[in-house]
């Protein structure tokens, strides 16, 4: 009788401990699960990955636009005032748009002149 008593506590301390010891996981489990879903809802500027996202240059953006807008390289020097080859070197980097001709193409492509100049170094 005494060693079924001694049975039964023993089994119920090893109850309590495998109880804890589960219990003590579902706590960690939903910690690490709420962290993750805390650190995936902020907005991607507080985010690395949003510092690790690549930036364009100029001439990668102009390019960009215009191909998006299903435009010509000529159709663009028109609209603008400018030769095809002008066009071409603002896509190629080797020179730049002055501040009116941004201004023009923003306009060609639909855009403001923030949305045109955005993520560009």
């Amino acid at each position: 009788m005494r060693l079924a008593i001694i049975e039964i506590v023993v089994m119920l301390g090893f109850g309590l401990l495998f109880l804890g010891l589960f219990v003590t996981l579902v706590v960690f489990l939903i910690r690490a699960l709420r962290t993750y879903i805390k650190s995936h809802s902020r907005p991607p500027e507080n985010r690395q990955e949003a510092a690790a996202a690549p930036s364009k240059t100029l001439a990668q953006a102009l390019k960009d636009h215009r191909t998006r807008c299903k435009l010509t390289q000529e159709y663009v020097a028109e609209a603008v005032g400018v030769s095809r080859q002008a066009v071409s070197k603002w896509e190629t980097g080797e020179s730049e748009p002055t501040m009116s001709n941004l201004t023009l193409l923003a306009k060609v492509y639909g855009v403001s002149l923030a949305q045109l100049l955005e993520d560009v170094t």
